[in-house]
């Protein structure tokens, strides 16, 4: 029963027994041959999911068959050493997904005896699982009627039903949570949910959706009165914050190349840099000055390199790169250190920072 008045009234008159099968049949017949969907292995779904969140289908297959590789097993998974999980997850941007997904699973392996759970309420106590992991586990790999809705199924369905509610604000995935779990299957719920996941990546997309190819078109509410590319209403955050940076590629007189580990916590959390001043702390002229106070080294003249732009969810940065050598001092910061060349590739860098070592010969 919808505990929601409002999904109640959204889901009246609905043909929910057609609309189950005519997804589940198309499904079946057109979903695209994804790894993690060979065994349902529960941890392999969960990975999945944690790397699908804000990132594309194409992107995360090799990121994801890699790290299986690395740790095919759960209990692999949480013995392995953070900085380790971080260069696997290297790339993919996000990084406190990889935190979150290893400490909860470290919980798992310590709390459960290795076995990912199959209970709502355990599985949602877990560190960095939501209402729609927690959902894509237990419909994808235990075949619970769990809903699982992110922004696809959101889009899917508020055009099936004619939802035009703001699915920028949280309350509204509740009224879609409800919906969802009212017309879910008993039967089959993975491939339902699945399905409507499918459907959002291959037919129903953000714009220009290919209605005449869509297998639920008749249940659709917005293809009938002509709204499908007025849905769903979503209104625009804030402006992103533009920050701007100089970077340091610098060498000592050995070859070795001087990187610093970020903070433990905040953006881009324990990955490894090059250094960067804020240029609101310094600028090309005084650069060498600030290094000095900051490092304890001295560096000969700096030349430009490069400009980087590199685009957050809530911010861009923008990186001016200069290039030098350090000719004398001592390192003074506890968060630097010297490495080779060849030592730089095991160190987790951020996407914008792995631009930067293409001037490295």
């Amino acid at each position: 029963m919808v505990k929601d008045q409002r999904a109640k009234n959204i889901i009246c008159d609905f043909d929910q027994e057609q609309f189950q099968h005519d997804l589940i049949d198309w499904f079946q017949t057109v979903q695209r041959d994804l790894p993690w969907r060979k065994d349902k292995d529960p941890y392999k779904v969960w990975v999945s999911e944690i790397m699908l969140q804000q990132t594309k289908v194409d992107t995360v297959i090799p990121y994801f068959n890699r790290f299986i590789d690395k740790f095919p097993t759960l209990d692999d998974l949480a013995a392995a050493d953070e900085q380790e999980v971080l260069k696997a997850w290297e790339g993919l941007g996000y990084y406190s997904r990889a935190r979150n997904l290893q400490n909860a699973v470290k919980e798992v392996a310590a709390e459960y005896n290795s076995k990912v759970p199959d209970t709502s309420e355990e599985l949602a106590s877990l560190k960095g699982v939501g209402p729609y992991t927690k959902g894509a586990i237990l419909s994808i790999a235990y075949n619970l009627p769990e809903p699982a809705v992110d922004g696809n199924v959101m889009r899917v369905m508020s055009r099936v039903l004619l939802i035009d509610d703001d699915i920028a604000k949280s309350k509204t995935r509740r009224i879609f949570e409800d919906c969802v779990k009212e017309v879910i299957p008993e039967t089959n719920p993975s491939d339902f949910n699945q399905g409507l996941m499918e459907l959002g990546a291959l037919v129903c997309t953000p714009t220009k959706p290919s209605c005449l190819l869509c297998p639920v078109q008749n249940h659709c509410r917005a293809f009938s009165e002509g709204m499908q590319q007025d849905l769903p209403i979503k209104t625009k955050g804030k402006k992103q914050k533009s920050v701007k940076y100089m970077a340091f590629l610098l060498v000592d007189t050995d070859g070795n190349y001087l990187i610093e580990q970020r903070p433990d916590k905040g953006l881009l959390a324990s990955l490894w840099q090059f250094p960067m001043a804020p240029l609101a702390e310094t600028d090309e002229e005084h650069a060498g000055n600030w290094f000095t106070q900051v490092y304890g080294l001295k560096i000969d003249s700096l030349v430009k390199v490069d400009t980087i732009k590199h685009v957050f969810s809530h911010l861009i940065w923008e990186i001016d790169v200069f290039a030098g050598a350090i000719v004398s001092g001592g390192l003074t910061s506890e968060r630097a250190k010297f490495v080779s060349r060849k030592e730089l590739e095991s160190y987790p860098f951020p996407v914008s920072h792995q631009k930067i070592l293409k001037h490295i010969d």
